[in-house]
């Protein structure tokens, strides 16, 4: 029998009652939405959001990823300031709802990204289509988080700075690519040195490890992709995408959290 929605769910996930309903529900209000995530909230802190997916994920203009109810390393308490259903950028892997002819349109996940930002990959992708990525407040589930890679291992590191290299070049419009790209480049200059002159070369060292293999990456696997069939729309015509620098209103103007964040898209 086949199944007209998938849901992929890891296994450190612990699911609160009823949870399935309300994400259904939701998606069978417009088939245009295909896919959906529920609140994800953290195992070890039940009133806390998680890292992994929170309350959805958004991108900035320069690639960057966060979620409302986590930005970087700064988690937020659930005090119901996300319950709103609300259209996305990406929603989490952890715990996601996909419409199974959607995701066999977009040819799934790449197998090439192995783990991290496979889903905002694939969402991206999705958006490309013309369909919606949504969120939805009513339902909540429990993650644990770090199960395969934990916070501060280089190869984590190394699988985000390479993969998010990859979708950039993959889903960018070619005239934000020129844009962008070289934006980037600096930027993840900036942060390999930082490591090094703060001691942490193993850090360093994984950063310019991705850009060698994404540099492969767009030599050898690059020329056989067939996904450029889907258009490509302009980045800042996409939901869930934040008209900003995030980094920058985190770490200059001590903007920690969704809500402060000027200038986002509704």
């Amino acid at each position: 029998m086949k199944a007209d929605i998938y849901v992929l769910l890891n296994q450190d996930v612990e699911v609160a009652p009823n949870w399935i309903e309300p994400v259904v529900q939701l998606m069978e209000s417009d088939h245009n939405i295909a896919a959906c995530q529920p609140k994800l909230r953290a195992y070890a802190h039940k009133d806390e959001f998680e890292y992994a997916g929170a309350a959805g994920g958004w991108m900035d203009i320069l690639g960057y990823t966060f979620c409302r109810g986590r930005i970087l390393y700064t988690t937020e308490k659930d005090n119901g300031q996300y319950d709103n259903n609300q259209d996305i950028f990406w929603a989490t892997g952890a715990a996601l709802f996909i419409r199974s002819a959607c995701f066999h349109e977009v040819d799934g996940f790449d197998p090439f990204f192995f783990a991290h930002m496979e889903e905002v990959d694939l969402c991206w992708r999705l958006q490309r289509a013309g369909y919606r990525i949504c969120y939805c407040g009513a339902s909540r589930v429990y993650h644990v988080g770090g199960g395969s890679l934990p916070q501060g291992n280089p190869r984590k590191l190394y699988l985000n700075f390479r993969n998010n290299l990859i979708m950039l070049y993959k889903n960018l419009h070619p005239a934000d690519k020129v844009i962008i790209l070289p934006q980037r480049f600096f930027l993840d200059l900036l942060a390999a040195a930082k490591s090094l002159f703060s001691a942490n070369p193993t850090d360093a060292r994984a950063i310019f490890r991705a850009y060698r293999h994404y540099r492969a990456w767009r030599r050898n696997v690059w020329p056989g992709y067939a996904d450029d069939r889907l258009p490509k729309p302009r980045l800042l015509s996409l939901n869930g995408v934040f008209h900003g620098i995030m980094i920058w209103r985190y770490y200059f103007l001590g903007r920690k959290k969704f809500s402060d964040l000027a200038g986002k898209k509704k």
